[in-house]
């Protein structure tokens, strides 16, 4: 029905729009019925001439009940569409009369709980446990507010996190030095190469690849960064100053000895040497060098030093000919070997110190060839020694015929890599014999290392001492006198 009495046609649609019309307005109708269904301001007063918008329009008849309820009057006719539905603001739970949430409901909103009150000797007997880190959260709670109150208590806890410190040692981010040993061995087990790597090449090959990997770490910079080589000569400490880039010079001239030998091209090239020694050759590298050595030098010396382990692999494992000239001595091609292997990782840890880089000693069975090298020469360094009167004969002292055993002395070397060795001292061809064993020397073998690199003086050598005093002291200084420039 609309108007006062006419009808108009509407389809479902239109049925559907109204009755949603109606349920939007469900409450607003009935307030308006209860307030006198249709009269003027027919939603009750909410909108009538007194209502908030002031505008003092009442509303048309039939719309106290959505158009359905009785009229005062004639109306206008019906209201186009269906009316626009706003909804009423929600009220908080507290005004629904509804139960509160429990606690336990609200998850992260409920209030932490009570701390834990413990007392004093209580809490001093967690603090063990606090360091450790093995405290409960309450219990790590209790304590560490306790910390803030006590003096006595805050002291003991800070001892026994430096303890604890103690406790773990320091986790190196290299890798273990003989992780590649390891894995080029379980590599090789399953194909074996063709032309393998000799044993005695081993030391050298490893070195120098980690000596490569350290300067591959190092900036442009670093390269110029200094470091002070050192060794003993006559009996007193001595020293040169140079840089990165000039230590691996000095390592490529002095492989150069080895690579004249074996024929390979001379690092020097043209250049002229005032002596065929290490250092002679050194000086003459860096004297003809127009700048200072840059990291320029490292591409000359890892190939070289890639040329070097390829060609000792082809030699096989003969009688280690042709023999290595040093200038003053020579050394057969294996303990040449050893030798650039030794100084390798003696300069390597130059490097690293001069630019703060980590670094370990060589693996337990490579160090002990290095070890067992120093051990077999010290017999000659005795004698030449005694024939500078760098060393007096002992008392009591006589040659023995070659192959003969004579008056010995016992080098413990602890650590891995160690092991036992009897040095003859009266004679360079005598035999080592536990029956003539006059003295006892125990030494780390790292520390043993760095005495014969003449990075240690024998005097401070933390050396536990048996036996002759003298022929201790003797070896002792005779081994620093392996090292050189």
């Amino acid at each position: 029905m609309s108007g006062a009495g006419g009808f108009e046609a509407y389809d479902e649609h239109d049925r559907d729009q109204e009755k949603d019309g109606r349920e939007g307005r469900g409450e607003r109708g009935e307030r308006g019925e209860e307030a006198g269904q249709g009269g003027p301001g027919g939603y009750g007063d909410a909108n009538g001439p007194d209502g908030p918008d002031g505008q003092g329009e009442p509303d048309g008849p039939g719309h106290g009940d959505g158009g359905d309820g009785p009229t005062d009057g004639p109306g206008p006719g019906p209201t186009p569409g269906p009316q626009p539905c706003i909804p009423m603001p929600r009220s908080s739970v507290e005004d629904t009369g509804r139960a509160l949430p429990a606690l336990e409901e609200l998850g992260d909103l409920a209030p932490p709980p009570a701390p834990l009150v413990l007392e004093h000797h209580v809490l001093k007997a967690l603090l063990g446990a606090w360091a450790l880190a093995a405290c409960s959260p309450e219990e790590t709670a209790a304590v560490e507010e306790h910390l803030g109150d006590c003096g006595s208590c805050a002291d003991e806890a800070l001892r026994l996190r430096g303890a604890v410190g103690l406790l773990h040692r320091p986790e190196s981010l290299d890798l273990d030095p003989g992780l590649r040993t390891r894995v080029l061995g379980s590599c090789l087990d399953r194909r074996p190469p063709r032309i393998p790597v000799p044993e005695w090449a081993a030391p050298y090959d490893a070195e120098t690849a980690r000596l490569d990997a350290l300067l591959q770490d190092i900036g442009d910079a670093e390269w110029h960064a200094p470091v002070r080589l050192r060794w003993f000569e006559d009996d007193s400490a001595t020293s040169r100053r140079t840089t990165v880039a000039g230590v691996i010079a000095h390592l490529l001239t002095v492989d150069g000895l080895v690579a004249v030998a074996l024929g390979l091209d001379d690092p020097l090239g043209d250049v002229d040497a005032r002596a065929p020694t290490p250092a002679a050759r050194t000086e003459a590298y860096w004297r003809a060098s127009h700048f200072p050595p840059t990291r320029a030098v490292r591409a000359p010396w890892r190939e070289q030093s890639h040329d070097l382990v390829r060609t000792v692999s082809f030699t096989g494992g003969g009688a280690g000919k042709p023999a290595v000239p040093y200038g003053d001595f020579e050394l057969p091609l294996h303990d040449a070997m050893l030798d650039r292997a030794f100084e390798c990782w003696v300069h390597a840890e130059d490097i690293a110190e001069a630019v703060d880089y980590p670094y370990d000693p060589p693996s337990p069975r490579h160090l002990h060839r290095m070890i067992d090298l120093a051990a077999r020469l010290l017999p000659g360094v005795l004698a030449a020694r005694r024939r500078t009167g760098l060393a007096a004969p002992a008392p009591g002292r006589h040659l023995v015929p070659a192959g003969e055993p004579g008056r010995s002395l016992r080098l413990e070397i602890e650590g891995l890599g160690g092991g036992d060795w009897l040095v003859p001292l009266d004679s360079p061809a005598a035999v080592g014999s536990a029956a003539h064993e006059v003295a006892h020397v125990a030494l780390d073998g790292v520390e043993f290392c760095r005495l014969a690199a003449g990075h240690l003086s024998p005097t401070e050598a933390a050396a536990g001492q048996d036996g002759d005093r003298k022929a201790i002291m003797d070896v002792l200084f005779a081994a620093a006198s392996l090292s050189r420039m």
